[in-house]
């Protein structure tokens, strides 16, 4: 299954990189409680689903996060585009739980409206 959303907003790839590290998560994403511990690009994250490895890789304009333990194979991608930043969540599955594609979109939009916080911080 795919999500997407989409937020109106000018972002450069690089500020999208730096904005989008292991350590903001919390932050930026209302669903990811805590960041347990890091290493490098890899860490452990207690989000909505419980407690989870995470790996940040940089990549063509943006980042893409994955969760190489989770059951779904959950993993995000976050890129800047010329007149706007996608957010792009995948599992490996064509059909789900109707409960767990609800909490998806809640992660989803969890980083759309920290996205906005830290990419227009004045507002």
């Amino acid at each position: 299954m795919e999500f997407f959303r989409r937020l109106k907003k000018n972002c450069q790839p690089d500020q999208l990189q730096a904005i989008c590290s292991l350590d903001r998560l919390p932050e930026l994403c209302d669903s990811i409680d805590s960041l347990l511990d890091q290493r490098g690009e890899s860490g452990e994250i207690y989000c909505l689903w419980g407690s989870f490895r995470v790996n940040r890789e940089r990549i063509k304009q943006g980042v893409r996060f994955t969760l190489p333990g989770c059951p779904n194979a959950l993993a995000w991608t976050i890129t800047a585009e010329p007149d706007a930043v996608t957010i792009h969540c995948t599992i490996n599955r064509s059909e789900h739980d109707p409960d767990f594609t609800e909490s998806i979109d809640q992660f989803i939009d969890d980083w759309l409206t920290g996205l906005e916080r830290a990419i227009s911080p004045d507002k």
